[in-house]
């Protein structure tokens, strides 16, 4: 009887062994983080940054996977659409977790029965901004040339049902004009068009129209946030300016599909926090205008539900749609 104890102790603790070694081994090869707009806007460049020190936690290099189009849904879809075993996951925004989904009947995916938060990671301010050549100095002169000339001036976005789209919007609204909605792939993809003249507004994050502002080809009107922020200290809020409560950011987070395991979701959140968490990133982020943030999987949920439940107002209140 001694002997049969000690035999089935010895085989239990070998299957728990095998159980502590299996939930170790995650990840054994490179991790594919879906960036679901072009090289080269806001989301692309927050996901390379953050990925390059949280590769270094995770211990695995994070591999940046470009798949742009329909306002960020298609790398949304595919992601929802890929095995949940850790080696896809998705950077998402506001505009394909938030906006989208409310906007968009046709979305392919939907955030609760087919993600599962793991890290909110960052949030940025949007600037307003319009080419150099334009005859404005300030957000009034704007507001009056597109008031003497209705549907004449144009605005551009990262697609239909974005973060910038739903900005530009409010901003409409607010200022009581009618701007012609020019919707791109991405905000990368809007700036050879502003430079040209052809598009005359857009409203992003500052991450992706930095140099261009710094070079001078493009003139900021002002900042989306209640307050001015560190990075542009002279540029006052649209709100200061007279657009009362005007109040947008943007956020980004990572998620897995669904059905992904806990140790897979604890593995990759202590990587990004970790990552979030040193100095030097913090001061990297601080140079694109965005604030790391982090925290846990469920402060990830509640903040996306609180975010979504504010776009579902607005676009109810405004019955805007799709275009």
């Amino acid at each position: 009887m001694k002997r049969y104890l000690l035999s089935v102790l010895v085989g239990l603790g070998t299957v728990f062994i095998g159980v502590g070694a299996n939930a170790q081994t995650y990840p054994v090869k490179p991790v594919r983080l879906v960036v679901p707009f072009p090289a080269g806007g806001a989301t692309d460049i927050l996901a390379r940054t953050i990925s390059q020190k949280a590769s270094e936690k995770l211990g695995q290099q994070i591999v940046i996977d470009n798949r742009p189009g329909a306002g960020g849904t298609i790398g949304s879809d595919h992601v929802a659409k890929s095995a949940p075993d850790g080696y896809t996951l998705l950077i998402a925004t506001g505009s394909t977790h938030s906006i989208g989904p409310i906007i968009n009947p046709k979305i392919p995916y939907n955030v609760e029965r087919d993600f599962l938060p793991i890290v909110y990671v960052a949030q940025t301010s949007s600037v307003l901004v319009v080419p150099a050549s334009l005859p404005v100095k300030n957000l009034a002169e704007f507001i009056a040339l597109a008031k003497s000339k209705p549907g004449q001036l144009n605005y551009g976005s990262s697609g239909n049902g974005t973060n910038s789209h739903l900005s530009s919007e409010l901003f409409k609204a607010q200022a009581g004009v009618f701007i012609t909605h020019i919707p791109y792939r991405g905000t990368g993809l809007v700036f050879n068009d502003m430079m040209s003249g052809q598009v005359h507004m857009l409203m992003d994050n500052y991450v992706t129209s930095q140099s261009n502002i710094k070079e001078g080809k493009l003139r900021v009107l002002g900042v989306t946030t209640p307050q001015r922020v560190p990075f542009l200290p002279d540029v006052p809020t649209l709100s200061e300016q007279g657009l009362k409560g005007f109040d947008v950011s943007n956020w980004f987070g990572i998620y897995a599909p669904k059905g992904a395991g806990a140790d897979i979701v604890n593995r990759v959140n202590a990587a990004f926090n970790q990552a979030l968490q040193e100095p030097e990133m913090q001061k990297r982020l601080a140079t694109l205008g965005a604030t790391p943030t982090g925290g846990t999987p469920e402060q990830m949920g509640k903040m996306v539900a609180a975010d979504t439940a504010r776009w579902a107002k607005l676009i109810r209140d405004r019955k805007i749609v799709v275009e």
